[in-house]
């Protein structure tokens, strides 16, 4: 690659705070082991008027992953070293259980315990303790998919993973990442900073938006391993240039990190060791992001051209674009051209063997697709085909079909007729779950439904539901313990050989196929 055009990526960078508004942000770039730019903007506290700096630390959020990884194989040389002491972590599992490679690669096949939250009564606010996290996952009895065959975010595979590291090395986690993570690395500031009540360097989190205003987030949750390390930007561009400098040894924990792995099947795999694996404007890339409430966080990686790229935010905007957009000036690669809309695109499909909902609509630049976590956009290939390198939808006739790649899924969507409006009257009662010994309580009100769900972290807020097609409901959850929330869930109604509601079953992307049975006699 020609040197980097330093005035273009000056100029990306002015960009940044109007084009990810909010309170503050900060972002630099690290080219052949040297930091070439450092910004920060904006306010820590937009109440007691303090600046961003690139010294005050923010949570780094799902970015710990790596790390977590790095430690492990640091310390143990081979994941299977602690596959032994995983039945003691998930005591009421029922069949085989994950290795701790499957943990590190997200391909266990665990619920996502923060998505589990939400049915457990959890409120955006409320206490989440390190004894809950562990309570929480030790309840699970199965997986939403055998170990090995698919992959599927969770984050509660990294706090097993953290707490088998604590457990096989009789060590602190946080005295063990300051000793083999962050001071070989130079990160003279990072720490775990596992409660998220704590706050660090007078940095404050927000949320809301440039329309609505930004108003404080407020966090009590505990995690580590999954989130919990607090890093400021200069700790984060001595971990890019930390990884510079090992590049040549085959025993760096970054190079380790990021060599290639496989699902069951032999397919390679493009996330493992808490790292994403993909191309951006033919470049391969690895990298990372995530969010707690209040903030964003990303980091690229491209070790062909020696080049970081780290955003983090203090508020809920897309630090993965932001950083993508660094990255493709660094390299002086052009933006792709628009795509065409789709034509004929709108529908809603069911997803019979995971039990989830796809919506699909007509947007400019492609088809929205509305299925995972988030929502995304296919350009169109042809008339019947839209997608992209890891995914890619068809239509045939009243039959979708969709390959994602990168989850090892193939999944055959059957076509469904939309409903306006169903009686929640007839499936209204109390439901209970023995896979996650949870409740839910569905309530109907002058043409309004209801769910509210209860379990070991209390009595949750009631959610609105809204009918798709028959005996098929979706529950929006717009706001949760973790960021981001688990978005939309699909509920489909059980019924018996004579059409009696017999129970329910729940499900959205990070924890799928929950079967409650009732209702409960009245």
């Amino acid at each position: 690659m020609a040197a980097i055009d330093m005035q273009a990526l000056e100029r990306a960078l002015d960009l940044l705070p109007d084009q990810y508004r909010g309170p503050a942000g900060v972002a630099g770039v690290v080219k052949d082991g040297r930091v070439i730019a450092r910004r920060a903007w904006g306010y820590a506290d937009m109440a007691q008027r303090v600046p961003m700096t690139p010294t005050r630390r923010m949570p780094i959020c799902s970015i710990s992953k790596q790390m977590t990884c790095a430690l492990l194989l640091d310390l143990f040389d081979a994941p299977e070293a602690l596959d032994p002491l995983l039945p003691e972590l998930l005591p009421h599992f029922q069949g085989p259980l994950p290795s701790v490679s499957q943990l590190c690669h997200n391909q266990s096949g665990l619920r996502d315990y923060w998505a589990l939250t939400v049915l457990h009564g959890a409120t955006p606010e409320g206490r989440f303790t390190e004894r809950d996290g562990l309570a929480l996952l030790g309840q699970a009895r199965s997986g939403q998919f055998a170990p090995g065959a698919h992959y599927s975010y969770s984050n509660g595979n990294y706090r097993l993973l953290a707490e088998l590291i604590r457990r096989a090395s009789g060590r602190d986690f946080a005295e063990l990442l300051h000793e083999r993570i962050f001071q070989p690395a130079g990160m003279p500031t990072a720490r775990l900073a596992a409660d998220t009540r704590e706050r660090i360097d007078a940095v404050i989190g927000y949320e809301g938006n440039d329309e609505v205003g930004f108003l404080p987030a407020e966090s009590a949750i505990t995690w580590f391993g999954d989130s919990g390390i607090a890093a400021s930007l200069d700790d984060m561009l001595a971990w890019e240039s930390h990884i510079d400098a090992t590049r040549d040894d085959p025993a760096g924990l970054y190079n380790r990190i990021s060599a290639p792995v496989s699902f069951g099947d032999g397919r390679p795999a493009p996330y493992g060791y808490g790292l994403r694996r993909y191309c951006l404007k033919s470049h391969a890339v690895t990298g990372h992001g995530g969010g707690l409430r209040g903030f964003c966080s990303f980091r690229l990686h491209v070790a062909a051209e020696r080049l970081s790229v780290v955003v983090i935010f203090n508020h809920e905007a897309s630090a993965m674009r932001a950083a993508e957009g660094l990255m493709t000036a660094a390299l002086g690669a052009t933006a792709a051209t628009p795509a065409a809309p789709g034509q004929g695109w709108d529908g809603l499909w069911l997803d019979p063997e995971n039990d989830l909902f796809l919506r699909t609509r007509d947007v400019p630049g492609g088809v929205r697709l509305h299925y995972a976590v988030s929502p995304t956009v296919l350009p169109v290939i042809d008339e019947n085909r839209a997608g992209t390198v890891d995914l890619d939808l068809r239509r045939e006739g009243d039959v979708l079909l969709m390959d994602r790649r990168a989850e090892n899924l193939s999944v055959r969507a059957e076509r469904l007729k939309p409903l306006d409006r169903a009686d929640g009257h007839a499936i209204a009662g109390r439901y209970h779950s023995d896979e996650i010994g949870a409740a839910l309580q569905i309530e109907a009100r002058d043409g309004a439904a209801y769910i509210g769900f209860e379990g070991m972290l209390g009595a949750g807020p009631m959610e609105r539901m809204y009918p798709l097609a028959q005996d098929l409901w979706t529950v929006t959850c717009r706001r949760a313990m973790d960021a981001a929330p688990p978005g939309e869930w699909t509920l489909r109604v059980l019924r018996d050989d004579a059409g009696k509601v017999r129970g329910l079953k729940l499900g959205c992307w990070l924890a799928r196929g929950i079967v409650y049975h009732g209702p409960e006699a009245k």
